[in-house]
């Protein structure tokens, strides 16, 4: 029996998949229809995400347009997006909600992208643990002589293998996210 590294590899892929999705919802200063993926809405007693209940569009560079399929849902979308913790005010016409995205400072670039940094070394510490994990149950199996001393070498150097990929992928994705936020 060798050691399976399936199961870790899928945990590291899940923490970065879930940094990308953290990332999206970053502004950085340009409409995003991403933004707004956290966002609920009550609908008739059931919470429901916001891209469920209407129709979100860019309609320029820093304007995103939210039609409800519901006129009767305008207020509740509107309470959502206030109480939020975007930091942006909607207009509405009774029909639509407009967003408009304010031009960043350079004060309120630099603390996201401190967040984008705290953010992407929290996913970097979930790849190590889950490193720690794969390499205590290689240390195990070998313990208990299921595998050869080779084989848990092996097992160790293809685990730091995939750790250094990941971590190099979420290095990346740093770079590119504050890159993006800095960009005026």
């Amino acid at each position: 029996m060798s050691v399976e590294l399936k199961q870790f590899e899928d945990k590291m892929k899940k923490s970065v998949e879930n940094l990308a999705n953290d990332y999206t919802t970053i502004r950085a200063g340009r409409a995003n229809p991403h933004v707004l993926d956290k966002i609920t809405v009550d609908y008739y007693g059931t919470p429901s995400g916001l891209q469920s209940v209407a129709n979100i569009s860019v309609s320029e560079a820093r304007t995103l347009v939210i039609q409800p399929w519901e006129p009767s849902l305008v207020k509740e979308i509107e309470k959502a997006i206030l109480v939020s913790d975007l930091g942006l005010t909607p207009n509405n016409d009774g029909k639509v909600i407009r967003l408009s995205f304010p031009e960043l400072t350079e004060e309120r670039r630099k603390e996201l992208v401190k967040d984008v940094k705290k953010k992407g070394e929290d996913c970097k510490v979930a790849i190590r643990n889950i490193r720690r994990d794969a390499n205590d149950m290689a240390k195990k199996q070998q313990k208990a002589n299921e595998i050869s001393e080779d084989e848990l070498k092996d097992a160790e150097a293809g685990i730091q293998k995939m750790t250094d990929g990941y971590i190099s992928q979420i290095d990346n994705m740093i770079d590119e996210k504050s890159k993006e936020i800095m960009t005026v």
